[in-house]
C-alpha cells in the first residue's frame, strides 16, 4: 500500500488527476516483525515471497530454527532497539504485557531509518500515540498501518483519522468470512485435546 502509493492514487481517482509515479521495491528491504508466533510467521514467510530481508523479535530464542521461524536473523526482545534501525518496515503482533506496553515510543520510533512504515496488528498499548503521531508529522516515518488503537472504537477527534500517510483499520485486519468456522474447528480440537490430557494448541 505505502510503496505503490495507494493512497495517493485514491485522491487522484477521486481528482480525476492522471500522474504517473514510482513505487518502490520491496525486494532487498528490511522488515522487522516483532511477536513470531503463527500469525507472525506467516508474515515472514510471504515478505520472503517478496525478496525482503526479514529480522524476528521474540521473548525466547534459545534453540529457535530460522528456517522454520522463516526469519534471516532473530533477537530477544531487550535487543529491539539495536534492531530497529534496520526496521524499514515494523511489524507489531505482541501481546500487551507489562513488558510491551508502549514499547514504542518517542526514542524508539527516532532509532527507526528515515521513511520507515509502522504497521501495528497486535494491540494499541503497544505504542505511545502521541510519539506516533509526531514521527508521522514530522516526516520520520513515511506512514502507519494501523488495526489497533489505545482506545477503541477510535475517538472521532483523534488525528489518525486526517492524516494522509495512516491507514486506519477499525480492528478487523483478522475478520473474514471463515473466522468462525476457524474458531470453532479451533475449539473442537482444543477440547479433543483436553479430553486426551494432550497439550492444548494457542495457549496463552
Amino acid at each position: 500500500m505505502f510503496n505503490k502509493n495507494v493512497l495517493s492514487v485514491l485522491e487522484d481517482q477521486k481528482a480525476r488527476r492522471w500522474e504517473r509515479y514510482a513505487g518502490l521495491d520491496l525486494s532487498n528491504r528490511t522488515l522487522v516483525i516483532v511477536g513470531l508466533g503463527k500469525v507472525g510467521q506467516e508474515v515472514a514467510r510471504l515478505a520472503k515471497q517478496f525478496r525482503m530481508n526479514v529480522i524476528g523479535v521474540k521473548q525466547a530464542i534459545k534453540n529457535a530454527d530460522l528456517s522454520a521461524l522463516n526469519v534471516d536473523a532473530l533477537y530477544g526482545a531487550g535487543d529491539l532497539d539495536h534492531v530497529l534501525p534496520m526496521a524499514e518496515f515494523l511489524v507489531l503482533i505482541a501481546p500487551h504485557t507489562a513488558e510491551t506496553e508502549k514499547m514504542m515510543g518517542e526514542k524508539q520510533f527516532s532509532l527507526m531509518p528515515q521513511g520507515a512504515v509502522l504497521i501495528n496488528i497486535g494491540r494499541g498499548a503497544l505504542v505511545d500515540e502521541p510519539a506516533l503521531v509526531a514521527a508521522l508529522q514530522n516526516g520520520h516515518l513515511r506512514g502507519a498501518g494501523l488495526d489497533v488503537f489505545e482506545t477503541e472504537p477510535l475517538p472521532g477527534h483523534s488525528p489518525f483519522w486526517h492524516m494522509p500517510n495512516v491507514i486506519v483499520s477499525p480492528h478487523s485486519a483478522s475478520t473474514t468470512n471463515n473466522e468462525n468456522r476457524l474458531i470453532t474447528d479451533l475449539f473442537c480440537q482444543n477440547l479433543k485435546r483436553y479430553l486426551a490430557g494432550k497439550p492444548l494448541i494457542n495457549v496463552v
